[in-house]
């Protein structure tokens, strides 16, 4: 039995749904090493409240409408908890919820006897009463205005009258207004979107220009020639002749790596798959691979981590080529060649700080000792001495070098680094209450030559139909409580360069106040799956969103759903993630004809002339759907009083990646399972009351919303492999739920031998759960100082 403990008594007429347990109690619990994994000491009044939490156990003691009294030590099994995915999950008030049957109970009232003539006194009293209140509202009914709606419910949910402005027709004329825009230097696009939002109605636009280090295609095409024959090709596998090389200039000038060491290497080809650790090892021993050139595929893990460990195995070069069983059926890029960038992210001269007027530039234009080079699959299949093509209706067979073939090539790559101005268009929605908290929403703008720029037109369509339909309202008096600001990004297609350097350039006052960041890049990829991306503490409202508006896909053979989940996004959501601790969210749809393992195939991208225009959505069906659920994201964030955040969903997705592990974790899983309990009390103790108007206070709320806006940033961590989210709450893909740092250590034993790698990420990852756990410990520490400090 747990000692007795005191609870407050209600005042008269208001029963609160709450008993805080005290700070010593509360800190006893969470200090206390001694306490089952399993097992948390709560104090409710009411049953309902932890069966909705999924507390299948808890028994209420008879006499809990006593003022004081006891209560026994309920075991609670924490196992059956799972992150709620309901409007009523995300810390609504019992006292709201309609099946909710309250088990306080109130003695009855004393029978009291009543005199014959004071009970025809109180008839007579209620009936003139009665027919006072009919003439005053038989005669006060034409004159009196009707009831106004709300005002709560109308400033949180102002999404109805800004949906009705986001049209098929709307979205289809803005565009073909962008499509029209002249096709010029990236500054000059930037410039006629900011004439464009002006048009609207936005009240504060800014160009903002920064001077960043471009690696751009030499004067002549890059070329692979087979040194047996002396066969000289272009990366799409056309002959090195002046007739193949007039039609598509551009293309095979583009057709390159950005960032890619420069200079003629004449080596072997050592064909290593997709360049996971498995593929290198089984390479033979007997091969030496050092300055060979690797012929490796696009997909399965990110390009920068697969070129590192080439890197570290002592290759000189490689071949990169998207095998034919990855490629999209839905075109013919069989014989097209694509771009990649080796940036991971910013300016490369300005690595961590802005390119600014004055800023230090470094001369980094390589940043790989290896020398790339993208081709294409037929000119792969001439390197591998394969099939041109398959027997129709054949199964698909990946691309291999027959292990007793050796072929020797001259690869020659030169490129030009070149200083160049972008520019990013930013524009302010500003908040009516709390103006210094920005909820982010990103699109990019693009000017690559050569390339599709209608990928970016997706994104940018769906923005401006946004701000249109916002700016509307803004007319009409409404405004959000946060600031939503809107951003075109420049020269993403370079390694996210626009994003990085504005966000780096604001890095101090983005710590404070960006409170969640929202992705519009490239929206409309397809027209099978709708794909939905978010942070754990996200996933919940974007689960809500999806449903409430039920929109899954149109007129397809195979319509996939998928669930809500935090893996690595595409875009320039990356800053915000690992370097901010931002909460981010994305909707796109997508084609599912795709293989499963062809993920980071969006790292290549191809020529404009072989690219998708509108096929996937002609209709402009898919961006509507799009903007209105992008939208509704948007206004629940920036208008609700308490962020739709949920902490408890983090600690599951812990507790999740932690499973299946064949490693000592036993501390990870100690240091987890404290903090599922913690996250368990701060979401019940503070988030839930916070969202009912009735107890909301203003200085709760904002310390709520503080704790809230920064759950996500004891995550990061230090020194991840190349194109390794340093979030270590997001996933490579949707196939592997454990933690992608720890899978990478595992199998980078397996590379060198050792395990000095693996316990250093063991040790970070287990940092960044404890340094979850004494937030959440502060944080509660914080609101009971403050419960206690009112009395």
């Amino acid at each position: 039995m747990s000692p007795a403990r005191e609870t407050g008594q209600a005042s008269p007429g208001k029963r609160m749904t709450y008993h805080k347990v005290s700070a010593d109690q509360k800190a006893q619990y969470l200090d206390n090493e001694d306490l089952p994994a399993t097992t948390l000491e709560l104090e409710w009044d009411m049953e309902k409240e932890l069966e909705e939490l999924g507390f299948d156990h808890f028994q209420l003691d008879g006499a809990i409408h006593q003022q004081t009294g006891t209560m026994q030590n309920t075991d609670i099994d924490l196992e059956p908890i799972q992150p709620s995915a309901s409007p009523k999950g995300r810390f609504q008030r019992l006292q709201e919820d309609p099946d909710y049957v309250s088990h306080y109970t109130r003695p009855p009232p004393k029978s009291n006897c009543c005199s014959f003539y004071r009970i025809f006194k109180l008839f007579c009293t209620a009936v003139c009463l009665l027919l006072l209140g009919i003439l005053i509202g038989y005669y006060g009914h034409e004159k009196c205005p009707p009831s106004p709606v709300s005002p709560e419910r109308s400033e949180s949910h102002p999404g109805k009258d800004i949906f009705e402005e986001i049209e098929v027709k709307n979205l289809a004329q803005i565009f073909r207004d962008l499509i029209e825009l002249p096709k010029k230097e990236d500054r000059d696009l930037a410039t006629q979107l900011l004439v464009q939002w002006s048009s609207y109605g936005l009240e504060d636009i800014q160009l903002v220009n920064y001077s960043v280090l471009l690696d751009l295609p030499g004067s002549s095409p890059n070329t692979v020639t087979l040194k047996n024959t002396g066969e000289c090709f272009f990366p799409t596998g056309q002959l090195c002749n002046k007739e193949t090389q007039t039609p598509h200039s551009q293309d095979l000038l583009y057709s390159y790596a950005a960032y890619s060491a420069k200079g003629i290497l004449t080596a072997e080809i050592v064909d290593v798959q997709y360049g996971t650790v498995e593929d290198l090892l089984r390479i033979p021993d007997i091969t030496n691979v050092t300055h060979r050139i690797a012929l490796l595929k696009l997909g399965c893990l990110p390009l920068l981590y697969k070129l590192s460990l080439l890197e570290e195995m002592g290759f000189g070069g490689a071949l990169l080529y998207i095998d034919p069983c990855d490629l999209p059926k839905v075109q013919n890029l069989s014989n097209k060649a694509f771009m990649v960038a080796l940036n991971s992210g910013g300016d490369p001269s300005t690595p961590g700080y802005p390119s600014i007027d004055g800023s230090y530039k470094q001369n980094r234009s390589n940043l790989t000792s290896l020398i790339v080079q993208p081709i294409s699959v037929t000119l792969a299949r001439k390197l591998l001495s394969s099939p041109k093509e398959g027997v129709e209706n054949e199964v698909c067979r990946p691309l291999e070098l027959p292990v007793t073939e050796r072929k020797v090539v001259v690869l020659n790559v030169q490129s030009q680094p070149t200083y160049k101005t972008m520019s990013n268009v930013i524009g302010y929605l500003k908040g009516g209450t709390l103006p210094d908290r920005y909820v982010i929403v990103g699109s990019h703008h693009s000017s690559l030559r050569g390339h599709s720029s209608q990928q970016w037109m997706h994104g940018t369509a769906v923005m401006t139909a946004l701000i249109q339909a916002l700016t509307q309202k803004v007319k009409k008096g409404w405004r959000p409580d946060r600031t939503i600001i809107f951003c075109s990004w420049g020269e993403t297609a370079f390694g996210k360069i626009g994003s990085y350097e504005w966000a780096e350039d604001l890095k101090k006052v983005l710590e404070r106040n960006a409170v969640a960041y929202v992705s519009l890049h490239n929206p409309v990829r397809g027209n099978a799956v709708l794909h939905s991306i978010a942070s754990p503490s996200l996933q919940q409202l974007a689960t809500e969103t999806r449903k409430r508006w039920n929109f899954s896909c149109l007129g397809q053979e195979r319509c996939v759903g998928s669930n809500v989940t935090s893996v690595q996004m595409q875009g320039d959501s990356d800053y915000f993630i690992n370097h901010l601790g931002v909460p981010a969210v994305q909707f796109s749809y997508e084609d599912s004809t795709a293989s499963e393992s062809a993920n980071f195939l969006s790292e290549a991208l191809f020529p404009a002339y072989s690219a998708i225009s509108l096929e996937p959505d002609s209709s402009f069906n898919l961006h509507e759907h799009i903007a209105k659920l992008t939208g509704e994201v948007i206004l629940q964030i920036a208008s609700n009083p308490v962020l739709p955040f949920n902490a408890l969903d983090i600690a599951l997705e812990v507790q999740k990646s932690l499973k299946d592990d064949h490693l000592d974790i036993e501390p990870l899983l100690k240091v987890a399972y404290s903090l599922r309990e913690s996250a368990q009390l701060f979401q019940s103790d503070e988030m839930r009351p916070a969202n009912d108007p009735k107890e909301r206070a203003p200085t709760r709320v904002r310390m709520l919303n503080d704790v809230l806006q920064s759950l996500e940033k004891n995550f990061l961590v230090q020194q991840v492999p190349p194109g390794f989210y340093r979030n270590i709450l997001y996933k490579l893909d949707e196939r592997t739920q454990q933690f992608s740092i720890l899978l990478e250590a595992v199998e980078h034993c397996k590379l060198h031998h050792s395990n000095e790698t693996l316990q250093a990420v063991l040790s970070k990852v287990l940092d960044s759960f404890n340094s979850a756990q004494v937030y959440f410990k502060a944080g509660l520490d914080v609101f009971e100082a403050a419960l206690v400090g009112r009395k």
